[in-house]
C-alpha cells in the first residue's frame, strides 16, 4: 500500500513515532497534497482522563491527520517514570474509536543510528541514547498490540543526506508494511459465575 492508496481509503490518520523521527514532513504533505486537516494533541495529558484530548480530536469532521503522542506515552512512560499515564484499556478504547471512524495508526520509523545522531545533534543528554535503542522495539510491540483494535501502517523515512543539502526537504515517508487484520477482542476463558443470593 502506498501513501496515495492509504489516503484514498482512510479519512483519519493518527501519526506516531519515536522521538527523533520526522513526522512534520509527512503531516505537511498530507495537508498540502491530500487535504487533511492537522490535529495536534497536547504532550501534557490531563491527569483524570488522559485520552480525552484524543477523543475530542476524533470528533472533528472531514479528513484528519493527528500528530499524536498516545503510543509514545505507552512507550516512554514506563521507560522514564516506570509507568504510563495511559492504560492499555484506554488505548484500546481509543483504537476502537479510531477504527469506527475508518482510521488507521501510522507508525513512522527510522533506524536507531539515525535517531541517535539526531538526538546528539540536538544536544540531548547521553542518557537518551540507550533510551532510543529501548524505545524502537517498544514502539513495534505497542503497535502490534494496538493492531488488534485498529489497522496500523508502518512507514519508513527515506534516507536523508543531511541538513542543508536540500535532499532532506524532499524526503517523505513511504508505507512499507501494514498490520490490518482485525482480531476479535480477547475474552476471559474463565466463565462468569453468578453467586446465588
Amino acid at each position: 500500500m502506498n501513501l496515495h492508496q492509504l489516503t484514498a481509503q482512510r479519512r483519519t490518520l493518527v501519526v506516531e513515532g519515536c522521538d527523533g523521527v520526522l513526522r512534520d514532513r509527512l503531516l505537511t504533505g498530507l495537508a498540502e497534497s491530500h487535504g487533511y486537516a492537522i490535529g495536534r494533541a497536547p504532550r501534557e495529558l490531563p491527569h483524570i482522563d488522559p485520552v480525552r484530548p484524543y477523543r475530542e480530536i476524533l470528533q472533528q469532521g472531514g479528513a484528519l491527520a493527528v500528530d499524536a503522542h498516545l503510543v509514545g506515552e505507552l512507550v516512554y512512560g514506563p521507560l522514564r517514570r516506570g509507568h504510563s499515564r495511559v492504560t492499555w484499556i484506554q488505548a484500546f478504547d481509543f483504537a476502537d474509536a479510531l477504527a469506527e471512524r475508518h482510521g488507521v495508526f501510522v507508525h513512522v520509523r527510522a533506524p536507531v543510528a539515525v535517531l541517535e545522531d539526531r538526538m546528539a545533534a540536538r544536544g540531548g543528554p547521553a542518557a537518551d541514547l540507550p533510551e532510543i535503542a529501548a524505545a524502537v522495539p517498544a514502539f513495534e510491540s505497542a503497535f502490534r498490540t494496538l493492531a488488534q483494535h485498529a489497522p496500523v501502517v508502518t512507514v519508513d523515512e527515506n534516507p536523508l543526506t543531511g541538513p542543508g543539502t536540500g535532499a532532506s526537504d524532499r524526503a517523505v515517508a513511504t508505507p512499507v508494511s501494514s498490520l490490518t487484520r482485525r482480531l476479535p477482542r480477547i475474552r476471559s476463558p474463565v466463565p462468569l459465575v453468578v453467586q446465588p443470593r
